[in-house]
């Protein structure tokens, strides 16, 4: 099969699309024919890391997978002899690791349905952005009918989700992002939309100003540059929550469950969720992809269609 290998580190130059042996299917384990894999942010982070993300992983115990990639949309190509749920030619959505190749192996309560109105890029493109979303909400953000929700990065790949999440909640939405995201934006249906270069809200010091006595910030998403930034504000905000008392701030990391996935296929073929497409590319244009993605000018979801 053609997947796109990591060799190296520093830039999306070390992404090459390479001809490699189709991996082995486990007993309790799915073959996903892909159509289509998402980049997130912790795809550039990653094949920008090296070291960093290589004693992350060590420490972890994870070994090092060179094929990046978590989403996917496709087709069940095989199902290992355990496997009870999903049958050759399904097409499904959720989550892997290595989407970004003609193959890959999943968990079968990694994988729900795709809904037939979405596209299998469409599908592709929910994942990892769209769970953190409706965790970060439901869970984190304890939204229910009423709640006042502010959403800072509303144009990015969380952001689009996370504004049509909270309003499927019940939820007061208030969007903040960029002048060039506000038609984009807009066009999800927030009750209220800030545009952050003309307005204060986010170079106030600290965002809890703006809560309320009982509000709470969830922090989630990789921060732009680089990994370091990224790891010390994640642990920065679990040290103040876990030590410190601060209540108000939710360091959030989302976990794939299958449950959760059905909940967002609820979601989109009742209507109040849609995923939206800023580009796509061809898998022999990853690398390009995974730059732009990077670049700071990506907004809702990058998209690579492998078939």
């Amino acid at each position: 099969m053609k997947a796109i290998v990591q060799e190296g580190s520093g830039s999306a130059d070390v992404l090459h699309l390479r001809d490699i042996q189709r991996p082995d299917l486990p007993d309790d384990r799915v073959l996903v024919r892909v159509r289509a894999a998402s980049v997130n942010a912790l795809d550039w982070h990653t094949v920008h890391g090296g070291r960093l993300v290589s004693a992350v992983g060590f420490l972890l115990r994870q070994p090092t997978f060179p094929i990046r990639g978590a989403d996917l949309s496709g087709h069940i190509e095989a199902v290992g002899k355990d496997v009870t749920r999903l049958r050759p030619g399904d097409a499904v959505f959720g989550t892997a690791r290595g989407t970004f190749a003609e193959f890959a192996i999943a968990r079968e309560d990694r994988l729900v349905p795709k809904p037939p109105q979405l596209s299998f890029a469409q599908a592709g493109a929910m994942g990892v952005a769209a769970l953190t979303a409706l965790q970060g909400l439901r869970d984190r953000g304890q939204v229910t009918p009423g709640t006042r929700v502010l959403i800072h990065g509303a144009g990015g790949g969380v952001g689009t989700f996370a504004v049509q999440i909270a309003k499927a909640l019940g939820g007061h939405v208030t969007a903040v992002t960029s002048t060039r995201n506000l038609e984009l934006v807009r066009s999800m249906g927030p009750d209220e939309v800030i545009d952050y270069t003309k307005d204060d809200f986010t170079r106030r010091p600290d965002c809890r100003r703006v809560l309320r006595p009982n509000g709470r910030i969830v922090l989630t998403g990789a921060a732009k540059g680089g990994m370091v930034r990224t790891l010390s504000r994640a642990l920065a905000g679990i040290v103040r929550s876990r030590y410190f008392g601060s209540r108000w701030l939710v360091p959030f990391l989302a976990s794939v469950t299958y449950e959760d996935l059905m909940v967002l296929k609820e979601l989109v073929e009742a209507g109040k969720v849609c995923p939206v497409i800023d580009r796509e590319y061809t898998l022999s244009e990853t690398a390009e992809a995974v730059r732009y993605v990077g670049s700071g000018e990506a907004r809702a979801k990058v998209v690579i269609t492998v078939a």
